[in-house]
């Protein structure tokens, strides 16, 4: 069964960067991993991706967050810089099990077996 553990939330000022991690138990690290975001009256929205190959970033993140993942520690890590308040939100590390592009062009992922989430909070 996988277990995914996520930590490195907090309250934080515009501006300042926060190192997000996600330890991850069993197979699915093997798999595509990523960080998705949900904020009280938004829809959840994929920050970034990584697999073997590739990585992918939210617009809204771009040149400002950085996805990694250590192989050896079974973690993947959201370095996050530059942070907004709109940025607020618990985040999620969950492994992506489907990613397509919509007929708009928007790059779109499924996940599956997400952790508990952990708290960001920007002030302005």
């Amino acid at each position: 069964q996988v277990q995914l553990v996520e930590s490195g939330g907090g309250l934080v000022q515009a501006g300042d960067s926060l190192r997000l991690s996600c330890a991850v138990s069993g197979r699915a690290f093997s798999y595509t991993m990523g960080w998705f975001r949900q904020a009280p009256g938004k829809d959840r929205e994929t920050v970034a991706t990584i697999s073997d190959t590739a990585t992918y970033y939210g617009d809204s993140v771009k040149d400002r967050f950085t996805i990694s993942r250590d192989n050896a520690k079974n973690t993947v890590y959201l370095q996050m810089n530059n942070l907004k308040p709109e940025d607020t939100a618990i985040y999620y590390c969950g492994v992506v099990t489907r990613a397509w592009t919509t007929d708009i062009g928007v790059r779109s992922f499924d996940f599956a077996s997400w952790g508990q989430g952990t708290q960001v909070t920007v002030s302005s």
